[in-house]
């Protein structure tokens, strides 16, 4: 495995990875609305955030305490003396999640121009995760009957793989290649009952210049989704991507399509995804597909397993789940270039972890 250095090194070589990562990720997502910037920057309160997050301390006191202790070394890797009182640290900890979305992308960039990432081939998948508390079903929801500890933000969400979940929810866009490592280029986190088309459909302009497919599982299956990532909406032309996802059984008894005006363009929205459709079943594109099941459904577990998401989240809340989830999805791209630096060109970053 290479030299493994000491705790303090390691940390410290995180935090000074991610700082041009945060502070590029606030210049193009800068705070936005009235008043005064804050004295103490944005991408700083991330940086602290994700030293914690690195040392899985899960509640924001325990955070916060741990972040007290390492005051001095902290401000040395982030560059600044400034630190947040408690209140400031908990308040800004529920907002922190733009910019994290914004920096797991400005990461993701960074690394395909190191050569950690290999864009070409994409895919894409969402993620339950319990929430605190006990089950609220939906018939005390709608009787406005809350059980006691429960968490009112946390929602219903169902998956195949987990069934039916009470809680918070993440998608990622990880690479999909033959060979190198999963790396997560794209990401959001929202409640379990967020619609995978929506969140997916404001992902896919910043999919990255080189990516040639996308591979999504039928929940993905969506005529505009496919037309998004396949056809420029300025111009109509192909980008010359190709979008793989299964059909989800439909039950469309409108009539057949007529020719010309509405009909003729349904006509060709239908040619298109039997296009699409054809080519997910050539032997290329199940070859391509059938490589999501060792790319981004696995990634899902690599990442629960690092951060300790496997029985629930950290926090109660949308916002502060959002945050944390967020944070850890970008200490993982952390974990990842780290890993490449040093000489390997593979996702085995737990020596990493168990080293802080």
């Amino acid at each position: 495995m290479g030299r493994q250095v000491g705790p303090d090194v390691d940390l410290g070589a995180l935090v000074r990875l991610a700082v041009p990562e945060l502070r590029e990720a606030e210049r193009q997502a800068p705070r936005t609305g009235p008043g005064d910037k804050p004295d103490i920057p944005d991408w700083l309160i991330a940086g602290l955030i994700m030293a914690a997050v690195l040392r899985k301390k899960k509640s924001k006191s325990a955070q916060y305490r741990f972040l007290c202790d390492r005051r001095a070394d902290l401000a040395g890797w982030l560059g600044h003396a400034r630190f947040p009182s408690r209140a400031t640290y908990f308040r800004r900890y529920r907002r922190a999640h733009g910019l994290y979305r914004a920096a797991v992308r400005v990461q993701g960039e960074r690394a395909v121009a190191e050569g950690v990432a290999d864009p070409t081939d994409l895919a894409v998948d969402k993620s339950l995760l319990a929430g605190h508390g006990p089950a609220w079903h939906k018939r005390d929801r709608q009787a406005g009957k809350v059980p006691a500890g429960a968490d009112t933000d946390g929602t219903w969400g169902y998956s195949e793989h987990a069934g039916w979940v009470q809680g918070y929810s993440y998608e990622v866009v990880v690479t999909s290649g033959p060979a190198g490592v999963v790396f997560p280029l794209l990401a959001s986190a929202d409640a379990a009952s967020a619609s995978e088309v929506k969140s997916f459909a404001a992902k896919i302009a910043d999919l990255p210049a080189g990516t040639k497919t996308v591979s999504a599982d039928s929940g993905y299956d969506a005529n505009h989704l496919g037309e998004a990532v396949e056809y420029d909406p300025q111009t109509g032309r192909r980008t010359g991507r190709r979008f793989l996802c299964p059909e989800n059984p439909r039950n469309n008894r409108r009539p057949k399509t007529k020719p010309g005006g509405a009909d003729k363009a349904r006509a060709r929205g239908r040619a298109r995804r039997a296009a699409r459709q054809r080519f997910l079943k050539s032997r290329r594109g199940r070859r391509t597909y059938a490589r999501r099941k060792v790319t981004a459904e696995p990634f899902n577990g690599w990442l629960k397993r690092l951060f300790d998401l496997e029985a629930r989240v950290w926090h109660r809340g949308l916002d502060n789940n959002r945050t944390q989830l967020l944070a850890a999805i970008f200490a993982y791209q952390l974990l990842l270039r780290l890993n490449h630096r040093s000489g390997k060109n593979n996702g085995h970053v737990c020596w990493i972890l168990d080293a802080l």
